[in-house]
């Protein structure tokens, strides 16, 4: 058995997002840390896998992209 709650292809997840934007596949029996709000239901990985990919716009955080628009337009 691991101990690594990622490695186990049965567990439930959840997809999280903060509020930079940024996602993470989250075990499903573990709590939401603070500033994260569930973004997908607890479901198995492929899944989570596949909203990831399907949202996830850009990988940095909103802030960073924000602070690159405001460079390109100086």
């Amino acid at each position: 058995m691991s101990s690594n709650p990622f490695d186990d292809k049965s567990a439930s997840f959840l997809v999280l997002v903060n509020e930079e934007g940024q996602h993470s596949l989250w075990p499903g029996f573990i709590g939401v840390p603070a500033g994260w709000t569930v973004a997908l239901a607890a479901t198995d990985r492929a899944a989570c896998d596949d909203f990831i990919e399907t949202h996830r716009r850009d990988m940095r955080p909103r802030s960073l992209v924000a602070r690159d628009l405001d460079a390109t337009k100086a």
